[in-house]
């Protein structure tokens, strides 16, 4: 876009194009509420001005996180004289490390639920292979009952065809389907708590263990599609895209180092610096 102060006047320049931005501040604002500071202070240095600033009968608080300016009334039993030291403050996150954060802790649920679910699908094949005997004949009279088929007669397609198979697998199967389920449960949990506390190893194991399976998920939806396994597939093939393109992981784009400096520019008071206003007649436009 040309500089403004260099057209001529009475000439006609092409607004940019507005394009949509998601703000993450705003969503943890939204669930968390405003980060404020200098609301018990009695009185406001100079330097407080990146936060706080006094009008007649009002004091804005800028919000560190996401920038917005809220009107309160001065603290009528302020507890401390002057707002804290910065050296003092742990400022929120913002801007790639707050959306790194809310993305990789949502990738942490999903993983979670995935070492629910393949935990105790491996501890019921480990039940399921102590008790087949006991069980046996319950689940082939209750199946029968269900699917209005005769008991003692051999099935050789449906329901009653899957469980007479089920329970022919002899056991060292079983114990290698259950210590499959285990050990991705445990890598799954791994992988959990890894990206909760945003680990760099946790997101290149849970990168190359989610591309991995992408190709028998593939396979799965050729050989019978279900809305469930395709959204499956579009959710896990979206923690590869995201963690290849925005985290750069394997030297993509930049790599650890480009991922590392684009955290800083948004870390600190020289990104709370970079967004304050210059002028205190933006809080009296605000007011009118």
């Amino acid at each position: 876009m040309p500089d403004p102060t260099r057209v001529a006047p009475g000439a006609l320049v092409k607004p940019r194009r507005f394009v949509p931005r998601f703000h993450w501040e705003l969503l943890a604002c939204g669930v968390a509420g405003h980060q404020l500071l200098g609301t018990d202070a009695k009185t406001l240095r100079p330097e407080d001005q990146v936060f706080a600033r006094d009008t007649e009968d009002t004091r804005w608080h800028r919000c560190l996180r996401c920038d917005a300016w809220v009107p309160l009334d001065f603290p009528t039993d302020p507890s401390r004289e002057f707002p804290p030291d910065r050296d003092e403050v742990k400022l929120p996150l913002r801007g790639r490390p707050l959306r790194d954060k809310v993305v990789l802790r949502l990738i942490a649920v999903n993983r979670f639920l995935h070492f629910l679910g393949l935990g105790l699908i491996g501890a019921a094949i480990l039940l399921f292979s102590a008790n087949r005997d006991d069980l046996h004949d319950r689940v082939i009279n209750a199946v029968a009952a269900l699917t209005g088929t005769a008991t003692g007669k051999a099935a050789t397609t449906g329901l009653n065809h899957d469980v007479e198979r089920l329970f022919s697998l002899n056991s060292d199967k079983l114990h290698l389907f259950a210590a499959v389920a285990l050990i991705y449960a445990a890598i799954e949990g791994i992988e959990a708590v890894g990206l909760w506390w945003a680990k760099r190893w946790a997101e290149y194991l849970t990168l190359i263990v989610t591309a991995s399976l992408l190709p028998l998920e593939v396979y799965e939806l050729y050989e019978h599609a279900t809305p469930f396994k395709g959204i499956a597939f579009v959710i896990n093939l979206a923690v590869v895209a995201y963690l290849l393109y925005a985290k750069r992981l394997f030297g993509i784009r930049g790599g650890g180092k480009a991922e590392h400096a684009l955290r800083e520019a948004d870390l600190g008071w020289d990104a709370v610096e970079a967004g304050t206003p210059r002028t205190a007649g933006l809080l009296r436009d605000a007011r009118t």
